[in-house]
């Protein structure tokens, strides 16, 4: 009989080996690149790019989707010295949770930009903040700034991520941007690294310790998320929002 039950017991486990394994299984296919997990799909997020078309992206104060990006083996890419231009997601969106994976170049630089505005005349970067994208190991701004604000995942110009966890150029990194009654959050490969609040004195006054303009700069509005070509390659994918 004991040797039975030890049978039995070791057979459960095998069961549950083997379900753990399809589940799991399962769950690496759903995460293929621009897909949603799940649990994604449960909380709410839409895919804004599908792998393999252009659609719901134009050029910043366009209306066509422009020279110099391209759709490239499931990614969107911007090609270095194209000069396409910044792009945007048609609509606007205030308080959201973003997710971007993104690679660099060799001596790089690029960004994702929110909650900012078509303003004739002036670019994105005027309005919007910006979740820096930067090959840190090459690029000069890397030392230029404060503390590392111009390093990647930092709040271009005015505040560093903690930790600074970013991958080497030609490496995928994920980056999340989260927007919540004025509080933003920069999440970097599963880790979180900077918050800061919108409209605050203590927000203004970094804001007029940058090269930003104070009146312009950063407001807690609906507005365009945007793709920087800072005319070098960078590569995306797996965009993605919920909107709370």
């Amino acid at each position: 009989m004991k040797k039975y039950h030890f049978l039995l017991f070791f057979a459960a486990i095998f069961v549950l080996l083997i379900s753990f394994s399809c589940s799991q299984g399962k769950e690496f296919e759903e995460a293929a690149p621009n897909t949603l997990t799940q649990q994604e799909k449960e909380e709410g997020f839409i895919l804004l790019f599908d792998g393999e078309t252009t659609t719901g992206w134009r050029s910043y104060n366009g209306d066509a989707f422009p020279q110099g990006w391209v759709v490239e083996d499931g990614t969107l890419r911007c090609i270095a010295g194209e000069r396409g231009g910044d792009i945007v997601y048609e609509g606007k969106f205030r308080d959201f949770h973003l997710k971007v994976d993104w690679k660099i170049s060799e001596g790089g630089n690029s960004g994702i930009f929110f909650l900012g505005r078509e303003i004739p005349g002036r670019p994105v970067w005027h309005t919007a903040p910006e979740f820096q994208i930067l090959d840190n190991e090459r690029h000069p701004d890397a030392e230029r700034g404060v503390d590392g604000n111009r390093k990647a995942a930092a709040l271009y110009d005015i505040l560093p991520p903690v930790p600074q966890n970013t991958r080497p150029a030609g490496e995928w990194n994920t980056a999340e941007i989260i927007v919540y009654n004025g509080t933003v959050f920069h999440r970097q490969n599963g880790e979180d690294v900077l918050e800061y609040q919108l409209g605050t004195p203590e927000w203004e006054e970094m804001v007029e310790n940058s090269k930003f303009d104070v009146e312009l700069f950063g407001k807690y509005i609906e507005g365009v998320i945007a793709l920087q070509d800072h005319s070098d390659d960078v590569w995306f994918r797996n965009i993605k929002i919920r909107e709370y």
